[in-house]
């Protein structure tokens, strides 16, 4: 297999950050400073801030199911995580717990598995009670299945996983909740780490935070011929550029590799993405590195939804070439045939390792 070989890194460019058409927020978030200083970055930004007298969001009816979805999506919502949003639920394999900070994502990725997860229109939900939902984290130091109870795993500590439901640095310039996170892991003196993964390269408002070493930031990327099904995303450089930038400030990063796919010639595809990455990350002192390779999969309901949004789009969904599985609610899902997976995994496994030797593979999926 021919090894591909890098060229000179360009200077970093300085990544295009999301601008909402639209931001309401509700009665009870304005209630919260963090959820004011929301709105008020929004309005600096150009965005049209509708303070909503009570709590529930209503979205502007259109009679094109196109026009809906492109409102919903250019639209951020400043609302109060309810005490049921405060649950910490398991998130195997990634990490023993998942918060959430946010739910929705404004990007446009072909693929995207939210469609089926997150129902009504596709807005950006941000949560104003951000402290309340920190407070809630030290109740479960020590538990959890994954890395609590993993000998491998271990020395990660307790690990939560922030980014289940939402891409948090593609907002966080509006937001500032990943920053109210990174600053809560630093001075939480105990075995824990926060966890995240981001298609976005504004690592500018995370460096310089008093991380202590307890957040891991993880680029969810793609061989560059997939990367044009993620549609307001930052291009794959960026977000390379990002990484490196955040383990030269201390920070654990990792790669998500994902949804891999075999398009043709592929296994070119995956060696220049590992490639690319080990010239990035070259000359970075005590660099922490984790991999995690993850399939693309879909559902009925994803598919239906994914068709309703981006209806010209070429991506493989074929079914006749998938196999059927049940996932653990007992919902279809559909996957690659075994020898497929099998020709993915030894592949990239071996791609990684070559690439980058420093790095641990947590887990393919």
């Amino acid at each position: 297999m021919p090894t591909a070989v890098p060229t000179s890194p360009s200077p970093p460019v300085a990544p295009r950050l999301w601008q909402p058409h639209r931001v309401l927020i509700t009665r009870a978030a304005r209630g919260f400073p963090h959820g004011r200083a929301i709105a008020e970055r929004a309005a600096a930004l150009g965005a049209d801030v509708v303070e909503l007298t009570g709590d529930r969001l209503v979205n502007p009816k259109h009679d094109d199911p196109r026009a809906a979805y492109r409102a919903a999506k250019a639209t951020l919502a400043v609302v109060v995580a309810p005490p049921s949003k405060r649950r910490l639920q398991p998130i195997p394999p990634s990490a023993d717990w998942r918060f959430d900070l946010a739910e929705g994502c404004h990007a446009h990725c072909q693929y995207c598995y939210l469609a089926g997860s997150l129902g009504g229109p596709p807005i950006t939900r941000v949560y104003a009670n951000v402290d309340e939902i920190l407070a809630v984290l030290p109740a479960h130091l020590g538990t959890g299945q994954v890395t609590s109870a993993s000998p491998e795993r271990a020395h990660e500590g307790t690990t939560f996983e922030g980014s289940c439901y939402a891409d948090p640095l593609g907002i966080e310039h509006i937001t500032g909740s990943l920053a109210e996170a990174v600053r809560f892991f630093g001075r939480w003196e105990a075995p824990v780490q926060l966890r995240f993964t981001s298609k976005f390269g504004n690592a500018a408002p995370l460096i310089g935070l008093p991380h202590g070493r307890r957040v891991r930031v993880r680029m969810s990327v793609n061989a560059p011929a997939l990367i044009r099904y993620e549609g307001g995303t930052s291009p794959l450089q960026s977000r390379l550029d990002a990484l490196a930038q955040l383990g030269r400030d201390g920070y654990r990063i990792g790669l998500t590799v994902a949804p891999i796919q075999p398009f043709p010639d592929w296994p070119a595809g995956y060696d220049d993405l590992f490639a690319r990455t080990a010239a990035v990350l070259a000359g970075i002192d005590d660099l922490d590195l984790t991999v995690e390779l993850i399939t693309h999969r879909f559902t009925p309901a994803s598919k239906a939804v994914l068709g309703d949004w981006y209806p010209g789009s070429d991506l493989d969904l074929d079914e006749g070439a998938r196999t059927r599985k049940l996932t653990k609610f007992g919902s279809t899902k559909f996957v690659y045939p075994a020898e497929t997976m099998r020709q993915l995994r030894t592949s990239l496994t071996d791609l990684a390792g070559r690439h980058l030797p420093m790095a641990r593979l947590l887990y393919w999926t």
